[in-house]
């Protein structure tokens, strides 16, 4: 380890020169890494829904729908409008009433099913296909062009359309995100620290180890928006720690030497034996997002444990050399920190720990009520502002048409004219569908299908399949949604057992089940992983459920705000927070009792080597959690997506309630089950009582 510190100091020009020279391929990665805006891709392949989109594009060449709503334009006007919209790149049709019948034939004498699905008032619908997938960029190509068309009587819906805008919002907040995090991150640990200028440098080199994990993401071809949002302010909350942690120790270490280079060669060595153990907590944690069956876990947790690693590294070399070339200059910016030291809090916790205890164990009662009850959506729209053109559209779909939802139904070819007619006149009676499109659903058994145009029995029919629209005015992710789509597939299950349904719908429900099964998994994977890592780290058998406790409460705590404030939760934040939240603050846990297991090793009593171990770590964990909580907060309250907003609110909180349980609890719990520790672990104890304590524990076995 000595060598390498050497070996940095003396290439610190090289390593420079070469941080800046990477910058290069990292942007070109960046700018050459697909984002993913829509996140029901995620799912699972193996489920019927998503089997389903896959034979809708490979047989009918259709990957996404869009519902365009016209209104106070005569036919002839739509008609032109319609000719316009079929000719924008990757449309691939647009279904109107008079794909099925010719507009010159009055609409009194046009079958009331037909209108009912068309035309309501002076307003009308029009179905758009494109043959490019939900979230596919020539899709949102396609819309962008499609809106260039339309005035303010036209509105476009679609899961397309939302993915178009979250595309347009993100892009328009994401520089803020990172400015907000950058400028916040600074003034604390500006104000925390006892330099201004050394806060600059760890910004610059985290912000280098930041640009090389969202550069190399190229090489996973593509990443979530949400991942891409969270990422870097993440990153920067999670890893700052490592940079206070090697300045601290820079600082020790030239108070028994007058060699800054000496210095900082010691400073790397003993960084490196503290920071690679902390990061494998906080990579721990992202790594069980990778057990998620909604692979989007695995997305955001291999990004991040790229993005610690990053951290590792650029904290071993880029910053020491960072340090070492503008030492004078951090040095002419020293100043007294401004964060209180809580010196009072030590000897506070000391005499009522107790107390201490006893509020834990009540405050734990409203804890996983609220933890239990936090209200959780599914759908996304929801994440979004209601002054987005696609939600806009939504709401006038759903007033004017009474329609909230377009799935679709892949049914047998083979389906004699009656058996598909009876079919669809079923499927109308179910509770809230407002519609039936398709092949026999208007003409009915009594007419033969090669009346139809061969063009829109070409646009209805392939492949061995036949495909029915569905509309439905109810809303995804509803108690009527759910009844609806179980009271459609039994129909499916009765009538034609080789049908599917699919659609933004049955995704939702089919994720609602997923991600359920999901939150547990992560949850129960991420504990045990700690837990091991814990369990090796300190050689304690007992350590390991006092620790996660201590995290876990403070997670449970963070997650029952919501319910007391009203505050429904995207499921993506409820599903990683618990884990991400374990996995970044756990270290400040580790800190405390690393530091008390080396006081009480050292001959101290249990008072004093607890009263030790909490002095002197309140200052860092102060700094980490500040630091943490300023990385994510802005981003949290600025943000207009939800998902992005909820996420680094409870990262935000997650921090200070962790700090604020481990300098206080912590403490207290290590005072009450000081005589377990010492027995159930080894290095507790000076060697020779410890041999005493284990020869003792042997002969009463």
């Amino acid at each position: 380890m000595k060598h390498f510190g050497k070996a940095v100091v003396s290439s610190r020009f090289v390593i420079l020169i070469a941080a800046v020279l990477l910058l290069i391929p990292s942007i070109i990665g960046i700018r050459g890494t697909r984002i993913n805006y829509d996140m029901l891709v995620y799912l699972p392949d193996t489920i019927e829904t998503m089997q389903g989109q896959d034979i809708l594009v490979n047989e009918f060449g259709t990957g996404a729908i869009s519902m365009l709503i016209v209104e106070g334009k005569e036919d002839k006007e739509i008609v032109r409008l319609k000719e316009q919209v079929e000719a924008v790149d990757h449309v691939k049709d647009v279904i109107w009433y008079d794909s099925f019948a010719d507009i010159s034939i009055p609409k009194e004498l046009l079958p009331q099913k037909l209108l009912d699905v068309f035309v309501r008032g002076d307003a009308t619908l029009l179905a758009v296909t494109y043959d490019t997938s939900t979230s596919a960029d020539e899709t949102m190509e396609a819309v962008t062009a499609i809106r260039e068309l339309l005035d303010d009587h036209s509105f476009l819906q679609g899961t397309n359309a939302v993915v178009t805008d979250t595309k347009i919002l993100c892009e328009e907040e994401e520089p803020v995100y990172v400015g907000l995090a950058v400028l916040l991150a600074l003034i604390i640990t500006g104000l925390a620290m006892d330099t201004f200028a050394a806060p600059v440098l760890f910004l610059l080199s985290i912000g280098c180890a930041i640009l090389y994990n969202m550069g190399t993401n190229v090489f996973l071809g593509e990443i979530s928006y949400v991942t891409k949002a969270v990422a870097a302010v993440l990153q920067l909350g999670v890893t700052m720690d490592y940079s206070i942690f090697l300045w601290h120790s820079f600082e020790e270490n030239m108070e028994h030497t007058a060699d800054s280079k000496e210095a900082m060669a010691s400073a790397i060595q003993a960084t490196l034996q503290s920071v690679v153990g902390s990061s494998i907590t906080t990579i721990a944690g992202f790594a069980a997002l990778c057990f998620m069956s909604f692979t989007f876990g695995l997305d955001v947790g291999v990004v991040m444990m790229k993005g610690v690693a990053f951290g590792v590294i650029s904290c071993v070399t880029i910053l020491p050399s960072m340090i070492l070339v503008f030492l004078p200059l951090v040095l002419k910016t020293r100043h007294r920190p401004l964060v209180p030291k809580l010196a009072f809090l030590p000897g506070w916790v000391a005499k009522h720990y107790k107390a201490v205890l006893v509020l834990f164990v009540l405050i734990w009662i409203p804890a996983v009520i609220g933890y239990f009850r936090t209200d959780v959506y599914y759908d996304l729209d929801k994440s979004l502002p209601t002054s987005l053109p696609s939600v806009e559209a939504r709401a006038k779909l759903q007033d004017t048409f009474d329609m909230s939802n377009t799935m679709m139904i892949l049914a047998d070819a083979d389906l004699s004219p009656k058996a598909a007619s009876d079919l669809c006149e079923e499927l109308r009676d179910v509770d809230g569908v407002k519609g039936v499109m398709g092949i026999d659903a208007f003409l009915g058994a009594g007419i033969p299908r090669d009346m139809l145009p061969e063009e829109l029995s070409g646009k209805l029919q392939a492949g061995g399949w036949q495909l029915l629209l569905l509309t439905s005015c109810y809303q995804a992710a509803t108690d009527e949604m759910d009844a609806q789509i179980s009271a459609i597939n039994s129909i499916l299950d009765r009538r034609d057992p080789k049908a599917m349904l699919i659609g933004d719908a049955a995704c939702v429900k089919d994720l609602i089940v997923i991600s359920d099964h999901d939150f547990n998994v992560v949850n129960w994977v991420s504990i045990g992983m700690i837990f091991v890592i814990i369990l090796v780290v300190f050689r304690s058998l007992s350590l390991p459920f006092l620790l996660v406790l201590t995290i876990e409460f403070a997670i449970f705590i963070n997650m029952a705000v919501p319910y007391y404030t009203g505050t429904p939760l995207p499921f993506v934040a409820s599903i990683i927070i618990g884990t991400v939240q374990l996995g970044s603050t756990v270290d400040y846990a580790i800190l405390m009792t690393s530091r008390y297991q080396t006081e009480r090793a050292a001959g101290k009593g249990r008072d004093e080597a607890v009263r030790i171990a909490h002095s002197t770590s309140i200052p860092s964990i102060l700094v980490s959690g500040l630091t943490f909580f300023a990385a994510t907060f802005g981003v949290g309250i600025y943000s207009n997506i939800d998902i992005v907003s909820s996420l680094c609110t409870l990262m935000a909180r997650g921090a200070l309630i962790s700090m604020a349980v481990v300098i206080t609890v912590l403490p207290a719990l290590l005072m009450l089950f000081d005589p377990l520790i010492v027995r159930t672990g080894i290095g507790f104890l000076p060697k020779k009582h410890q041999k005493e304590n284990s020869g003792l524990d042997l002969q009463k076995a």
